[in-house]
C-alpha cells in the first residue's frame, strides 16, 4: 500500500512539474520564427513515398526472377529510389532546414548557458515543420527499403525465394521416364553396359530434380541395402543426374571391359570425378562427392514402360547443410 502512495505522489510531482515547465515565461528567440512551409512538406513526404515504393519494386523485380528486361527494371528501380531520396534531402535542405548561424564562434562546450543557446537554436530551427512525425516516418521508410533493396541481392548466395527447386522434384508415383525427345522408355530396350539419361514426362525438364541416369545392371550384381529394396525394376536402377558434390552433371558412366580384374561398373562426374556405384545405391567409391547419389525407385507398367514409384530417397543437389539436414518432398 505505501509503495502505490509512492508511485502516486510521484506521479502527482511529475504532472505539476511538467505544467510549470509549459507556462515557464518564454525566451527569447535566436531563429527568427518563419512561417510553415506545408507544400514543400508534402512535397518531401512524396518523394520519400516514392523513393520506397521505388525500392520495394527492386525487391519484387528480383524476387520475381524470370521476367522480361529483369536486369533494365532492377537498374531504373533501384536508380529512382536513390534519385528520390536525393530529391527529397535537397527539397528538405532548401525548404526546411534552417540555415541561421551565430554571429560569432562557438565557446568551449563546457559552458552551459552556451549549450542551452545551441539546443535552443536547434529546437527553434524546426518548429516551422508541421509533419515532423510523418517526414521522419518517411525518412525511416524510405531509408528501410533502400536497405533492403542493398541486401536483396544477397539471396543470390542461396535459395530463399524458391527453395522448393532444392528440396522438391517433378517426380510421382506412376510418372512415366522419357528420353530427350520425349519418348517413353522401355524397359527391354535398356541394354547393360549402356548410359541412358531420362526425364519425368510433362515436367519442366530444367529442374534440378528432374533428370536422372538409367543403366541396367544383372540381377546379381545388385546390393542394395534393405532401405533400397524393390527400387530397382528388373535390374533397371535410376539415379538422380545431379552430383552431390558440387552439383555438376553426371554425363560418364564407366563399364569394364575385363570384368575380373577391372572395377564394376560405375557413374562419373567429369568435374572433379566422384564416383558412384549404381548397384549398391548410388555409393561413392572416389572423389570429394559427401553423400550417395539420390535413387529413384522404378516399376514396369503392363506395356513395358519405365514409370516412377514416387520421390528419390534423398534430397537432390550438392551437400550443403540443408540437404543434409532435410530429405525430399513426397
Amino acid at each position: 500500500m505505501a509503495r502505490a502512495k509512492d508511485w502516486v505522489l510521484s506521479a502527482l510531482v511529475l504532472l505539476i512539474a511538467r505544467g510549470r515547465s509549459r507556462s515557464r515565461p518564454s525566451v527569447q528567440r535566436i531563429v527568427p520564427r518563419r512561417p510553415t512551409t506545408p507544400r514543400a512538406e508534402l512535397a518531401v513526404l512524396g518523394l520519400l513515398g516514392l523513393s520506397s515504393l521505388s525500392a520495394i519494386g527492386f525487391i519484387v523485380v528480383y524476387a520475381l526472377g524470370a521476367i522480361p528486361a529483369q536486369t533494365q527494371l532492377l537498374g531504373l528501380s533501384l536508380g529512382l529510389a536513390l534519385l528520390f531520396l536525393a530529391a527529397a534531402l535537397i527539397v528538405a535542405g532548401k525548404a526546411l532546414v534552417p540555415d541561421e548561424e551565430l554571429a560569432e564562434p562557438y565557446p568551449p562546450p563546457e559552458h552551459p548557458i552556451d549549450q542551452r543557446i545551441v539546443t535552443q537554436l536547434a529546437d527553434e530551427g524546426v518548429d516551422s515543420i508541421d509533419r515532423r512525425r510523418l517526414l521522419k516516418l518517411g525518412l525511416l521508410g524510405a531509408g528501410g527499403t533502400l536497405a533492403l533493396a542493398a541486401i536483396t541481392p544477397a539471396l543470390s548466395l542461396g535459395p530463399l525465394f524458391r527453395t522448393k527447386y532444392l528440396y522438391g522434384t517433378p517426380w510421382r508415383k506412376g510418372r512415366r521416364l522419357v528420353d530427350e525427345d520425349g519418348r517413353p522408355l522401355h524397359a527391354a530396350a535398356i541394354q547393360q553396359g549402356e548410359f541412358y539419361t531420362a526425364f519425368p514426362e510433362g515436367a519442366d525438364r530444367e529442374e534440378l530434380g528432374s533428370p536422372v541416369v538409367v543403366v541396367r545392371l544383372p540381377a546379381a550384381a545388385l546390393d542394395l541395402p534393405s532401405a533400397l529394396k524393390g527400387y530397382d525394376a528388373e535390374g533397371i536402377v535410376a539415379y538422380s543426374a545431379i552430383c552431390t558434390h558440387a552439383g555438376c552433371a553426371i554425363s560418364m558412366y564407366r563399364v569394364p571391359t575385363f570384368p575380373p580384374v577391372e572395377p564394376g561398373p560405375a557413374l562419373v562426374c567429369p568435374c572433379h570425378y566422384s564416383t558412384f556405384d549404381p548397384a549398391t545405391g548410388g555409393t561413392v567409391v572416389f572423389g570429394p562427392a559427401g553423400r550417395p547419389l539420390p535413387m529413384l525407385p522404378l516399376r514396369v507398367d503392363g506395356e513395358g514402360m519405365l514409370r516412377a514409384v514416387g520421390n528419390f530417397d534423398g534430397a537432390v543437389g550438392p551437400s550443403w547443410w540443408g540437404v543434409r539436414l532435410r530429405g525430399p518432398n513426397p
